[in-house]
């Protein structure tokens, strides 16, 4: 793979001081051959010199020390790798209570956060602390690392105290995807190798990890959003407008509103420096042209017709103050949200957060490192989305106009709403339903830790994709029979099935094809979080579609199964007919002839069956499903030869 196939990970390492970061940042640019020969002898040479009975590679991170020594201000340092498999970015954030806002900062943009916790100190105050924050800033995978044991003697009783606390710690957080590990990131312990010393460990290292993650499930893919930065009119004959695509996809031909004016258009080119492209997605750097003569300028905002961000000059947000200077709730401030800048006032402080007991309390001010909710007013109205569902349009900053300094930063909190909010002219048409605002999320009664346990099994989401005839329905029904047999929680949501109840009202556009696989993961959401085994047999054919539902489950608790298998094959087995009624003009928009399949690019497992038995495809995934610790290594499942009717071949 080269290096611009590759995807990047940003992630974020913290914790208290003395933690180790700065070790196993070096151990990592170490083992991934990141630095070079007489780096390494010079940092052997020192660690000799200084009595070191190891080579201390935290001496690599020592030009940072070297730089604030000089009165350089560095909040945050970055560090750069990358391996066969992927590209890396890490933000190693300060440990100390007062770098707060530093590590804020440097946490903001980050896939991925790993906090250290000394083995032999337990879970502190401030490892807490970063949990917070990692859950504020809407992180979508935490890892644990639990370093030092080499200094426990590699006890795994350490090791589950400090998982157990912490994990107790975490369900009061919005952190729904953690990972323990032991670590010695001195000696290299379960860093880029498994260790020897802790034989009870049996999940995977701390870079395999990291490279398994699913960055682009964690990105928001759908709701299109177009800050403008510029206008450009370089002459007559072109007028387009300049930014980055903040969020969300966009080709041309697609219906768009240009936001405040809530004027309609259309989507007439995407255009780069190297010529015109045929889709734009998020974080691209584009220059869109539009149909109509429309009164577009910098801070406005092109969304898709169908999916609005909500407009208001008064939000609710969380915001970290990061000045020096106390907040004066009487001066006015700049808010900066993607590309507009506006005045802005904070109103009302509704409460700050004690983030050692996470308490609300009542406050006149924040001063530096306060974290806390505030109601801001703006002198004009901006589009956002809430920070949980759209990164990109819920953040901002706030700047002091006279010293030009960012005084905080903040996540905004609030949900949509429809077009007719946004029009100058409030024209006359249906009356389309709209969800009431006093539907509130219920917790659960029984929460999933405590099914699992019972259950004796982890709960998951296998997602088959494939053409029609694949054999996703015979491969999952087998292997729920297996599965249910053992006393596994099982539910197989079928694609026929739902279709003839809950997606009955559903034809096979593009648009009714997304709309019933968002119904789908739906369904498959609320079984997963009562501790079952779901098997979803969707063709599923957009990617999008998929990466969507995956959206709703933790990374490590969904697999998307690809049952490959060619189209005359496929045609060949045609279990229902289905191709011969496509060869007659009797079905349209099918799926592999007269409508697209798009094949995943990362599955979790793909399965051929073309090459291998139905028997074989079964045990493939139960393995798949042992060796993912789904189900315990423990349980043996009756091989013995069953007759299945429904085999492939």
């Amino acid at each position: 793979m080269s290096t611009s196939e590759k995807s990047l990970l940003r992630f974020t390492t913290t914790g208290s001081v003395d933690d180790g970061k700065s070790t196993l940042i070096g151990r990592l640019l170490y083992e991934t051959k990141s630095i070079y020969d007489d780096q390494y002898s010079a940092i052997e040479k020192t660690s000799q010199r200084k009595g070191y009975k190891e080579v201390e590679l935290a001496f690599l991170l020592d030009g940072l020390a070297a730089e604030r020594e000089q009165g350089i201000t560095i909040d945050v340092a970055y560090r750069y790798f990358e391996t066969p498999r992927r590209k890396f970015i890490i933000a190693d954030t300060p440990g100390h209570v007062q770098y707060t806002r530093n590590m804020f900062t440097g946490a903001s943009k980050a896939d991925c956060a790993v906090v250290l916790i000394d083995a032999r100190n337990g879970v502190l105050t401030q490892s807490k602390r970063h949990g917070f924050i990692i859950s504020l800033l809407q992180i979508p995978h935490l890892i644990v690392a639990v370093n030092k044991m080499d200094l426990v003697d590699y006890a795994e009783d350490v090791f589950n105290r400090i998982s157990s606390e912490y994990a107790d710690y975490s369900q009061k957080l919005d952190i729904h995807d953690i990972t323990f590990i032991p670590v010695s990131a001195l000696k290299g312990d379960n860093v880029a190798e498994k260790s020897r010393n802790m034989p009870w460990y049996e999940g995977r290292t701390l870079l395999h990890i990291l490279e398994k993650i699913h960055v682009a499930a964690d990105r928001n893919l759908v709701d299109f959003r177009f800050p403008v930065q510029y206008v450009l009119r370089p002459h007559l004959d072109f007028r387009g407008f300049a930014g980055k695509v903040a969020s969300g996809t966009i080709t041309p031909g697609e219906e768009v509103v240009v936001l405040p004016s809530g004027k309609e258009t259309t989507v007439k080119t995407i255009t780069t420096y190297d010529g015109e492209l045929p889709e734009a997605f998020a974080s691209q750097s584009v220059v869109l042209t539009i149909d109509d003569e429309i009164d577009v300028s910098r801070g406005d905002m092109i969304v898709r017709k169908k999916n609005l961000p909500q407009i208001s000059s008064s939000l609710e947000a969380i915001i970290c103050w990061m000045d020096e200077k106390p907040l004066d709730m009487t001066a006015p401030y700049i808010l900066k949200h993607t590309t507009k800048y506006v005045k802005a006032y904070i109103s009302k402080i509704i409460y700050k957060i004690n983030v050692d007991t996470l308490h609300r309390q009542p406050a006149d001010t924040f001063s530096l490192n306060d974290i806390g909710r505030v109601e801001i007013n703006t002198s004009s109205p901006i589009f956002f989305d809430p920070y949980k569902m759209n990164h990109a349009t819920g953040n901002f900053i706030i700047i002091d106009p006279l010293t030009n300094n960012t005084v905080a930063g903040g996540m905004i909190r609030d949900v949509a709403r429809h077009i007719e909010d946004y029009r100058d002219d409030q024209s006359s048409g249906p009356v389309k339903p709209v969800k009431s605002k006093n539907i509130l999320r219920r917790s659960l009664n029984i929460d999933l830790m405590a099914r699992e346990e019972q259950n004796g099994h982890k709960a998951c989401v296998l997602w088959f994709t494939g053409l029609s005839g694949s054999g996703k329905s015979t491969i999952a029904m087998a292997l729920e029979r297996r599965l249910f047999a053992k006393g596994c929680n099982t539910v197989l949501l079928d694609g026929d099935n739902v279709r003839h109840g809950l997606c009955s009202d559903l034809g096979f556009s593009p648009e009714d094809r997304k709309e019933n696989i968002r119904r789908a993961g739906e369904v498959a959401k609320i079984f997963f979080e009562h501790g079952s085994i779901v098997f979803c047999t969707f063709i599923s054919p957009f990617k999008q579609d998929r990466a969507l539902v995956r959206l709703l489950f933790p990374h490590t608790r969904f697999f998307e199964i690809y049952v490959k298998c060619g189209i005359d094959t496929c045609k060949r087995r045609d279990p229902h007919g289905l191709y011969q009624k496509v060869q007659k003009a009797q079905i349209d928009h099918f799926t592999g002839i007269s409508s697209p399949y798009e094949p995943p690019d990362t599955p979790e497992l793909t399965i051929d069956t073309e090459i291998y038995s139905m028997q074989e495809c079964v045990e493939a995934i139960e393995e798949f499903l042992i060796n993912n610790f789904i189900v315990s290594h423990t349980c043996h499942f009756d091989r013995r030869e069953k007759s299945f009717s429904n085999d492939l071949h």
